[in-house]
């Protein structure tokens, strides 16, 4: 039922969103350049490899020995602009109507952080990963890592039609009110480095 609920519903809001889709790839391509479409590999159920997309939202500038400069500084306020208000999510539909995510499931997040979860963190990867879920609607980059993985397992083992509806739902009013959208002093969120060791 879930994923008969995800075709359709992606399926349905890429028709919908055509021209918005249109209009902020122009966009995209006016104010940051080609390509207007960030693609990034991410791990999917079970841990597999996908290649997740999302509109550009960060100027490809980098420093006098051509590493990319910190995120503060290409986070452009056109690109704040699509992340508060998620617009830069938009072409991850596509990702759900292909198989790879789900409208809800935990977030999918860096290749590089799959060796650093405990056994109890890695149930994420249980699930297909999500537009959205229990942890963006309970906090979104505002949480701890731990308090997102927490909400993430609760999610695992708690997780139903009614309440993707419920999350869905949650979605739309933390988008329009644009909670929780950076980590304190961050561009987005601190990277991950595993658990600490004392």
């Amino acid at each position: 039922m879930k994923r008969i609920f995800d075709i359709a519903v992606a399926f349905a809001a890429l028709v919908i969103l055509a021209p918005v889709l249109l209009l902020v790839g122009c966009l995209v391509h006016l104010k940051l350049g080609s390509p207007f479409l960030f693609e990034q590999m991410r791990p999917g159920r079970d841990g597999r490899p996908f290649r997740m997309l999302k509109f550009r939202t960060m100027l490809d500038a980098t420093d006098a020995q051509g590493r990319p400069l910190p995120d503060q500084e290409r986070l452009t306020s056109f690109g704040r602009l699509l992340r508060s208000s998620s617009l830069d999510e938009l072409p991850e539909l596509w990702n759900v109507l292909n198989g790879d995510m789900s409208l809800v499931g935990p977030r999918p997040l860096l290749m590089d952080y799959l060796p650093l979860y405990s056994p109890e963190q890695a149930r994420r990867h249980e699930l297909r990963p999500g537009i959205t879920g229990w942890a963006q609607v309970n906090g979104r980059n505002a949480l701890s890592w731990d308090e997102k993985f927490a909400l993430d397992a609760w999610y695992v083992d708690n997780r139903s039609f009614g309440l993707d509806v419920k999350i869905l739902c949650m979605t739309i009013a933390k988008v329009l009110r644009r909670d929780g959208i950076s980590a304190a002093g961050e561009a987005t969120m601190t990277p991950f480095e595993g658990q600490k060791t004392t």
